[in-house]
């Protein structure tokens, strides 16, 4: 017979376990030649921002079945149609990317995730020209923490609050640099964070 002191610890660790076994886990897919630092700025904000451990998977290569078709960058939702995934993923590329939008075929973009999804695409191409390393950075973050935010269902921020990350960025980089890490309270309130 288990005495009830051990009952209890082991209940403590078998719900402990359960716990650690249900967190969410977005996997990271390094598309092409991304650094190592790059994909460790991404675990540690996804870590820190949504409280989800982050997997890096082994880097695969570009194919020419994900190029756009003026074949000089390549097509998100053809990168997103690849891999989609029943695991989170995100998929980072340091490859310019672009997607169709209106009567515009290759509209150059920093990042495409489906909304409600699991899988994301992030490219670094646009974020870092002439910029410092923490300016590129706070960029990534940002871009990475809104595709995510995508996936999770939130649309783009309609709050008229420009530091919330769900903006739009509207082809600008200056947005992105206008947004802090942060949620406004109605992105937060549909996330119940």
């Amino acid at each position: 017979m288990i005495n009830k002191p051990l009952l209890v610890f082991l209940t403590f660790l078998f719900c402990a376990n359960f716990s650690l076994n249900a967190q969410k886990v977005i996997h990271i897919l390094p598309l092409g030649n991304v650094s190592n630092d790059i994909t460790k700025v991404i675990e540690n904000a996804v870590l820190k921002f949504y409280g989800y451990k982050c997997v890096v998977k082994p880097k695969v290569p570009y194919t020419k079945d994900i190029l756009a078709d003026s074949k000089t960058r390549y097509e998100a939702s053809r990168i997103l149609a690849k891999y989609k995934s029943k695991e989170n993923l995100l998929i980072i590329t340091d490859k310019d990317i672009a997607f169709k939008k209106g009567d515009i075929k290759e509209y150059g973009i920093f990042g495409l995730g489906y909304r409600p999804g699991s899988t994301c695409v992030i490219s670094t191409f646009r974020i870092k020209k002439n910029v410092s390393l923490n300016v590129f950075n706070e960029r990534l973050k940002k871009i990475c923490l809104h595709e995510i935010g995508h996936n999770l269902g939130l649309n783009h921020c309609t709050s008229g609050n420009s530091k919330c990350m769900m903006n739009d960025a509207k082809g600008t980089i200056k947005q992105v640099d206008r947004e802090e890490i942060y949620f406004c309270n109605t992105c937060s309130q549909i996330l119940g964070k």
